[in-house]
C-alpha cells in the first residue's frame, strides 16, 4: 500500500501540495482577495483535528475561500490548527442553510406552485420552500409557520412568492423575505434573536423590516399602492427601488420607521409615506349575540371618522385558521350560513386613505335555532289556534306563550310558561287587536338558550 494515497485524504493533501508548490487557488470574487472587505466576522473555535479546509467546507459556501480564513487570521499551517484557537470567519462568505415554511391553516380555494411549474392546491402539513408561490382566491385563506414559530397569513385574493428563507450556518442568524405580489399578508413576527436575523414584507413599492412585531402589509396593484399597519413593535419601511436594507442593519436607519398603532400608505407617485395613526378598534353593538338565525350577521356601533369597516371570522382567536372576510361601507356584515360551533370575529375601521385600523376580537358561538310560528281561527268557532315549531330538534324544548291587548305585551291576557307541545288554543276572544309572541327555552351543554319570534298581530272584527 505504500504510495497510495487514501481517496478520505485528498481534499486535505491537494490544497497542501498546492501550497508547498506556491500555486494556491486563485479566487475570483473580490471579498476573497481582500479578506478584510467582508465586514462583519463570526468566531469558531477550533477542536482536536481540524484543518482550515475542514473549516472552509463545513462553514463557508466556497470551500475554496480557506485561502481568505488563512490571511485574515494569519494562519501559518492550514493543516494543523491549535485547539481551543479562535478563528474569524467573513460573515459574507458563511454558508446558508435553505430553511422550509409549514401550513398550518388553509379554508377555501388556496393553492402553490413551485417556481414556474403549474398550481395545485394547498393542503394543511405541506411543506413550502423558497421559490414557492402561493395564491388565494375569493373566500380562500391560507397561514405559514416558519421554523421559529413566527407566522405568515395570506387572506383571500393575494398572491406572494417565498423570496428568501434560510439559516446562515454558524451564526444561526436567519433571512426571510417575502414577496407580495397582490393583496395583502399578515405576519406575526417572533422578537429577532441574533443581530443579523432579517424578516422582510416587499411589494413592488416598498419593503417593510421588522426585528420582531404584528404587522400587515397590503399591495393595490390597480393604484400601485402600498399600506403598511404596525400593530405591535415598529417597522422600517423603504421605497422597493432603494437598495434593500442588509442583515443586521438597525431599522433606526430605514426611510420610515412606523411605531406601534401606526401606519403608512405609499403610492406610486411619491416617497414612503409618513407615519399614520390608526383609527380605534371599534365595538359590536350585540357582543354576547348567540348567532342563531339562518345568516351569521354583524352590527357594529358606528365610528365618526370611518370610511368603512373590515370584519373577519376564524376558528382561533389569532386568526391563523381565517374562513370569511369582508370589507363593509355600513356598519352591518353578513356572512351567510355557518356549521354550528365556536368562533371568533374580529373587526376594525378603516380610515379615509385606505389604512385599517386596530382590530378588536370577540368570541361568539354558532348556534342555529329557529322558530316558525302561524296563527288562525278555527272553521264554525270563536276559537283561535296559535301553532309553533322549534327548527333545533333531538333537545327538550319548553314554550312560553304570550297574548296581549297591547304591543308591548305588559298587560297579558294569556301568559303560559309551561307549554311542552308546539300549539295552544284561546277560546271566547272578544272581538279587537291582538298581540302575541312565543318563546322557545332549550337547556343545552349546560347553558340556557332562548329564542323569540317577533310580536305579531291580528283582528278579530265583531
Amino acid at each position: 500500500m505504500t504510495g497510495v494515497v487514501p481517496r478520505r485524504r485528498l481534499p486535505r493533501i491537494i490544497p497542501f501540495l498546492f501550497a508547498a508548490l506556491g500555486l494556491l487557488p486563485t479566487v475570483s470574487h473580490a471579498q476573497s482577495s481582500n479578506p478584510h472587505a467582508s465586514g462583519a466576522t463570526a468566531i469558531y473555535t477550533t477542536r482536536t483535528g481540524d484543518t482550515l479546509y475542514d473549516v472552509a467546507d463545513r462553514y463557508l459556501r466556497d470551500p475554496r475561500d480557506w485561502t481568505v480564513l488563512r490571511a485574515l487570521n494569519h494562519v501559518a499551517d492550514p493543516l494543523h490548527l491549535q485547539p481551543g484557537a479562535q478563528l474569524r470567519l467573513p460573515v459574507a462568505l458563511l454558508k446558508q442553510e435553505p430553511r422550509d415554511a409549514r401550513v398550518v391553516a388553509v379554508s377555501g380555494p388556496a393553492a402553490h406552485a413551485f417556481r414556474q411549474n403549474p398550481f395545485v392546491p394547498v393542503t394543511v402539513g405541506m411543506v413550502l420552500v423558497e421559490g414557492d408561490r402561493v395564491r388565494t382566491g375569493h373566500n380562500g385563506f391560507m397561514t405559514l409557520e416558519l421554523d421559529d414559530g413566527s407566522h405568515v397569513s395570506v387572506p383571500q385574493d393575494s398572491t406572494i412568492e417565498i423570496g428568501t428563507l434560510r439559516q446562515t450556518v454558524l451564526t444561526g442568524s436567519k433571512d426571510r423575505v417575502i414577496e407580495l405580489k397582490q393583496g395583502e399578508v399578515d405576519s406575526e413576527v417572533n422578537h429577532a434573536t441574533k443581530k443579523d436575523d432579517r424578516f422582510q414584507i416587499r411589494s413592488p413599492s416598498v419593503v417593510a423590516g421588522v426585528r420582531g412585531t404584528r404587522f400587515r402589509v397590503s399591495y393595490d396593484g390597480d393604484e400601485q399602492s402600498t399600506a403598511v399597519g404596525v400593530l405591535d413593535g415598529a417597522v422600517g419601511v423603504d421605497a422597493a427601488r432603494m437598495r434593500p436594507r442588509a442583515p443586521g442593519v438597525p431599522l433606526q436607519a430605514s426611510t420610515q420607521l412606523i411605531g406601534a398603532h401606526y401606519g403608512s400608505v405609499t403610492r406610486s407617485t411619491g416617497g414612503v409615506g409618513g407615519p399614520v395613526a390608526l383609527l380605534p378598534a371599534p365595538a359590536l353593538a350585540d357582543p354576547g349575540k348567540v348567532q342563531d338565525e339562518k345568516d351569521v350577521a354583524f352590527d357594529l356601533v358606528p365610528d365618526a371618522n370611518a370610511r368603512a369597516y373590515r370584519v373577519q371570522i376564524a376558528r382561533d382567536a389569532d386568526l391563523f385558521d381565517l374562513i370569511r372576510d369582508q370589507r363593509v361601507s355600513m356598519t352591518h356584515a353578513s356572512f351567510g350560513d355557518l356549521p354550528d360551533g365556536n368562533y371568533f370575529v374580529r373587526i376594525a375601521s378603516i380610515d379615509g386613505i385606505g389604512l385599517e385600523g386596530l382590530p378588536q376580537t370577540y368570541a361568539f358561538e354558532r348556534r342555529q335555532f329557529g322558530l316558525d310560528v302561524s296563527a288562525g281561527p278555527r272553521a264554525g268557532s270563536r276559537d283561535f289556534e296559535f301553532r309553533w315549531l322549534a327548527s333545533r330538534t333531538g333537545v327538550e324544548t319548553r314554550f312560553r306563550f304570550v297574548l296581549a291587548t297591547t304591543a308591548d305585551l305588559r298587560e297579558p291576557l294569556v301568559d303560559r310558561t309551561d307549554l311542552a307541545a308546539g300549539q295552544i288554543v284561546v277560546s271566547d276572544l272578544p272581538p279587537g287587536v291582538y298581540y302575541w309572541t312565543v318563546i322557545a327555552e332549550q337547556f343545552d351543554n349546560g347553558k340556557l338558550y332562548q329564542k323569540g319570534s317577533s310580536i305579531r298581530s291580528f283582528t278579530l272584527a265583531r
